[in-house]
């Protein structure tokens, strides 16, 4: 290749890290604006405005409309949560980290970013199908994984799980929902701790048949 010449898709590159650029500076921005403002009360002005990139028409390059900007924003904190509890690896059997990284979603959900983006908002965007699904997305398979390690290390009876893992989840959701919505959010931290882990003890009784 002669000295200086570009390759052939250095233009197609560079564009398409800028435009890369452009959305992540849009997520970034409307992150940022939907915890301190909330959902509703962020416009798309102030969304375009505040991350520099010109006009609405790269928003909606981007993004179909706010909603679709708000949901990159929903999974972006639920991938960082998940991500953070990788990093925060507990010792012990399967059943004790199952209960710390339940926790750890319970003290999340006292976090300003959480409770606005995942909690208040969240529900109310997407609409609660939506929601429960992209919940089930990133929470379904880390709980079902560590139920799975359970029943191998012999520390949880073998049974179905996927029904399990669906009702843990769904407690945790609850907990954390009436967290982020009480006027005393740290009382009621602990009493969803107190009843999550009342709920995990059970779990190596062998299940009942009727």
């Amino acid at each position: 290749m002669p000295r200086g010449r570009q390759p052939a898709n250095a233009p197609k590159t560079l564009r398409a890290a800028q435009a890369e650029a452009t959305r992540a500076a849009l997520i970034t921005t409307a992150r940022r604006l939907f915890v301190e403002k909330g959902y509703f009360s962020t416009s798309i002005e102030d969304i375009v405005g505040a991350s520099g990139v010109g006009t609405r028409g790269a928003l909606y390059h981007h993004f179909e409309d706010k909603r679709a900007l708000f949901q990159a924003v929903f999974e972006q904190v639920e991938e960082d949560l998940i991500a953070e509890a990788a990093g925060l690896e507990d010792g012990g059997d399967a059943l004790t980290r199952l209960r710390s990284a339940l926790l750890r979603f319970l003290d999340a959900s006292l976090t300003p970013e959480v409770q606005r983006i995942l909690l208040i908002d969240g529900p109310a965007v997407l609409d609660w199908q939506t929601w429960r699904q992209l919940e089930g997305r990133y929470g379904i398979g880390a709980i079902h994984a560590l139920l799975e390690r359970a029943v191998l290390e012999g520390s949880l009876p073998a049974q179905p799980l996927i029904v399990l893992s669906h009702v843990l989840l769904a407690a945790v959701d609850e907990a954390a929902l009436v967290i982020a919505n009480s006027p005393e959010p740290t009382a009621a931290r602990q009493q969803g701790v107190d009843a999550i882990s009342l709920l995990l003890a059970g779990l190596d009784a062998p299940p009942r048949r009727q």
